[in-house]
């Protein structure tokens, strides 16, 4: 399971959660409809640098994506999902022809759809049509105790259901992408997954059966519930949408009235794969916005929360912004200038109305996830780490996974490295957070994941099932 799973269920301690207010010096949201950032030299750069991370850090006979570079030894199911999202955007941008990301596509699928399938608990490497969190590099089956992850799965559904469509073309390397990417979203027995059903549980180990908590909103399996629902096999039933919504908050947080979720991801994820402009759901039009524009006053909230800084962490301000899940400098409480400070390692950070989990570690792929929604406000920000940290956080795939400027200690940490002076500097690149990177400023700038994704039955299916209308969903009823 991602970080979100881990977060619902893991009840972490939280710091008490201040009355925000906007800071003097934030302007209002300003929607920049003139999109003036597309053809900047900065997103090029770290747009072509992201996706070396899943074109040279993957390997090529398998299609398994590591799960983290250079550290990992293990294989991520979601960072291959983002890798199978990357193909075509790599093939829309020049940096490999489309033979070669559509060869590389159909190794992938067919490698995942041989891997043995069934209820061992070793030597296979999922069941039911889901796969293990995590894979063995050497061999792709289950790697370790890692659970049966339903989120990331469908996170690995996504980026094949995109190659399915965009890979159209009539050479055998594109005829086999979308045999295997089909018939591996049609395996996926979602049905099977919801013992409580409608609601779909995190996940199963076959040593002890499903894990006790449902998917239940709002969080980053909107794209699972409504690809469970779009399956031709084993779909969910109608009510697992109102099941997934019923828990819904909406709350004014640091001056933002939005649909709540502290970490970034929960607003970003879905929207990797699904255009949410102009269509809405039940809830959505109950407070008329839809998803996209909720997006975007999440990404506000989160710079008026790093602009107020009511925990007082260094290097946090108007361009210098971003909690999700991401790594950290250690596990470990201390004493900082006469404040008792608490820190993690990866952890699921973030801010909202009912919990504040942050410990001065910033992600430079929460802003970046933003990009879309509020370019105005993300891309200074990037731009703005870049050019204070340099090479301590970008480098040859771009951002690493964090930093944090307040941990100075000269203490050894699990990753990483420390800067006396400067902070704490990750050194490994996150797959499941490089995918957003790469996949949002493909989509602000051409928006290829969107339309090409809008083609897929499925997934418009699961949006219908799911009480969408409206807007290109609309459209694309009116013109079957």
């Amino acid at each position: 399971m991602t970080a979100g799973a881990g977060l619902l269920a893991s009840g972490a301690a939280c710091t008490h959660v201040p009355v925000l207010q906007r800071a003097a010096a934030v302007p209002a949201p300003v929607v920049i409809t003139d999109i003036a950032y597309r053809s900047d030299p900065f997103l090029a750069d770290l747009e072509n640098r992201t996706f070396d991370y899943f074109w040279r850090a993957t390997d090529p006979h398998t299609g398994l994506t590591p799960d983290r570079s250079p550290s990992s030894t293990i294989s991520s199911i979601a960072a291959i999902g983002f890798g199978l999202t990357a193909y075509p955007i790599g093939v829309a941008e020049g940096y490999v022809s489309r033979a070669q990301a559509a060869d590389r596509a159909r190794t992938t699928l067919k490698y995942l759809y041989d891997l043995p399938q069934g209820p061992a608990d070793s030597g296979v490497a999922g069941y039911r049509g889901f796969f293990y969190h995590y894979l063995d590099t050497s061999h792709g089956r289950r790697a370790g105790h890692a659970e049966l992850s339903t989120i990331d799965t469908a996170i690995l559904m996504a980026g094949a259901l995109l190659c399915e469509q965009y890979f159209d073309g009539p050479s055998a390397a594109e005829v086999g992408v979308r045999a295997y990417a089909d018939s591996l979203y049609r395996r996926v027995d979602w049905t099977w997954a919801a013992p409580n059903s409608p609601a779909v549980a995190l996940g199963w180990y076959p040593e002890t059966g499903f894990i006790q908590y449902d998917w239940r909103g709002y969080n980053e399996a909107m794209i699972l519930y409504v690809l469970a629902l779009g399956s031709p096999t084993h779909p969910l039933p109608d009510s697992a949408w109102a099941e997934y919504t019923r828990t819904y908050r909406w709350e004014e947080w640091a001056s933002e009235d939005h649909l709540n979720f502290g970490p970034a991801f929960g607003h970003e994820y879905s929207q990797v794969w699904i255009d949410f402009r102009g269509i809405q759901d039940a809830f959505m039009r109950e407070h008329n916005i839809d998803y996209f524009e909720n997006s975007r006053r999440a990404a506000y909230a989160q710079r008026d929360y790093a602009t107020y800084n009511p925990m007082g962490w260094a290097g946090y301000g108007p361009e210098a912004w971003g909690l999700s899940a991401c790594d950290g400098p250690a596990d470990t409480s201390v004493s900082l200038d006469g404040v008792y400070r608490t820190f993690h390692t990866y952890w699921a950070r973030g801010s909202d109305y009912m919990r504040i989990a942050d410990d001065g570690t910033i992600t430079p792929s929460a802003a970046a996830g933003y990009i879309p929604f509020a370019p105005e406000i993300a891309i200074p920000a990037l731009k703005t780490m870049r050019a204070t940290y340099g090479s301590l956080i970008y480098s040859v795939y771009g951002f690493v996974d964090a930093y944090n400027p307040s941990f100075t200690l000269s203490v050894h940490t699990p990753l990483g490295r420390v800067d006396g002076a400067r902070g704490w500097f990750d050194t490994d690149f996150l797959g499941i957070d490089e995918g957003p990177i790469l996949a949002m400023i493909e989509n602000y700038r051409t928006e290829l994941i969107w339309t090409t994704m809008r083609r897929s039955p499925y997934l418009a299916t699961g949006l219908e099932r799911a009480g969408f209308s409206g807007g290109w969903l609309g459209h694309r009823l009116a013109t079957r």
